[in-house]
């Protein structure tokens, strides 16, 4: 499935992106002796305890085999060739006679003489050479014009290579077994629990904020590797985060407790403000045209929409929502604004959705719909570069995009816009 997706500015990414290598024989080597791997199948065993009694043999055995093959696949050698496999390829090699591979039998041309074995000086001038210019063609689609547009997608695909991470915040510094019990210690600060959600500040590049199951939210320095702030103002699962991109100091962060809390960074020890929302949250978002505005979407399928001006910090007092919107069937697990149109939302559910939604006035209005066939969606993303192109992720694993400039019903609300729209991304 595709998880999350992220638009490349133009200009930014390489010309030619850089393959990411494996690790090698010796890096695989010292991953094993340093015992990372085992704390990582240490940590899947527990989670398979808690779900199912698993004999203890077994397990010992899967952890072998594991090991085995997180170290073969990093080779790029997960293929398995048995003991009589290995025998047939070596009568093979025997019978090839690869030692004597270069000395020609007698009565035997290889290679033959005269007119009729004719020298090219080169491949342009060979009437026989009709593909040529395939490879060129195939290298020059590999390079990243400043003009082109580029999605990045996380997937979950098992076959491909894992990328190492430049930068590790928190995590498992240490696992020690007494019997079937197992103490797990933590690095300084690190979360307790699965990292539900991350949110980049635009204004300062280098703080990261992260939402947990754990129930707390976390500011990080990513230059230091080091948290600078801890906030506990949820009582069940932090899902979403978001830095308001007017105030970089402001961050809003969405709980399975059923509440979305404002905070001020630089004002950690003030309780915040809360709103309440009707079920689970599943994302976040700040309106880029209006600073005091932002949407929230719920398990239940709906999205509300909150004026931060008409918060108050009272416990007993709850913030009116500007709109409630029944948007989708089923979890409304993704939302977006368009960076270039005003009051233009789009929204993803797991019911296998996309909607646009016009905003005007708080009273929303579904303009547009579609099927994108990707599963349930998981993500819907809008293009800074060409505003009009809608990035889909979900679990069919296959990134879809809409030319949403396509739909009569947005040529005629935003025709004005669409006019102004930059060239399509490259495909």
């Amino acid at each position: 499935m595709i998880a999350a997706i992220s638009w490349v500015p133009k200009g930014v990414a390489k010309s030619v992106p850089a393959e990411a290598d494996p690790p090698s024989k010796e890096e695989i080597e010292q991953i094993l002796k340093s015992g990372l791997l085992d704390k990582r199948e240490d940590s899947d065993d527990e989670e398979a305890e808690e779900d199912m009694n698993v004999d203890e043999s077994k397990e010992n055995e899967d952890d072998e085999v594991a090991i085995a093959l997180a170290a073969a696949d990093a080779l790029g050698k997960a293929t398995q060739i048995s003991s009589a496999g290995t025998d047939d390829i070596i009568d093979g090699l025997k019978e090839l006679d690869m030692d004597n591979y270069d000395e020609e039998e007698e009565g035997i041309e290889l290679f033959g003489s005269g007119l009729k074995d004719l020298y090219y000086a080169s491949n342009d001038m060979d009437p026989y050479l009709k593909d040529k210019d395939n490879d060129s063609e195939e290298d020059d689609d590999m390079i990243i014009r400043p003009d082109d547009s580029v999605i990045v997608c996380a997937s979950n695909e098992d076959d491909i290579d894992e990328v190492q991470p430049s930068v590790i915040l928190g995590g498992i510094a240490d696992i020690k077994r007494k019997g079937k019990k197992k103490s797990i210690k933590y690095k300084k600060d690190s979360h307790k629990d699965a990292v539900l959600g991350l949110s980049w500040n635009k204004e300062y590049r280098n703080i990261l904020a992260s939402a947990s199951a754990d129930h707390s939210v976390k500011v990080w320095d990513v230059t230091t590797e080091a948290c600078n702030l801890t906030m506990n103002d949820h009582t069940d699962k932090v899902q979403a985060v978001a830095w308001n991109p007017f105030a970089p100091q402001i961050l809003l962060s969405g709980s399975f407790d059923h509440t979305v809390c404002l905070k001020d960074g630089r004002k950690p020890s003030h309780s915040g403000f809360k709103f309440s929302v009707g079920a689970d949250v599943e994302s976040l978002a700040w309106d880029p045209h209006s600073e005091h505005s932002f949407v929230v979407s719920l398990e239940n399928g709906t999205v509300t929409s909150f004026d931060i001006r008409a918060a108050s910090s009272a416990s007993t007092s709850e913030t009116k929502p500007s709109f409630t919107i029944h948007a989708h069937d089923k979890a409304a697990s993704s939302l977006c604004f368009n960076p270039l149109v005003p009051n233009l939302l789009a929204t993803g559910s797991t019911d296998k959705m996309v909607k646009l939604w016009d905003l005007t006035n708080n009273q929303p209005s579904c303009i547009a719909s579609r099927n994108p066939k990707a599963g349930a969606v998981f993500t819907v993303s809008f293009s800074d570069d060409c505003p009009f192109f809608l990035a889909i992720g979900g679990s069919k694993g296959k990134l879809q995009l809409w030319d949403i400039s396509s739909e009569d019903a947005v040529l005629k609300k935003y025709g004005k816009y669409v006019a102004q729209k930059k060239p399509s991304p490259k495909s």
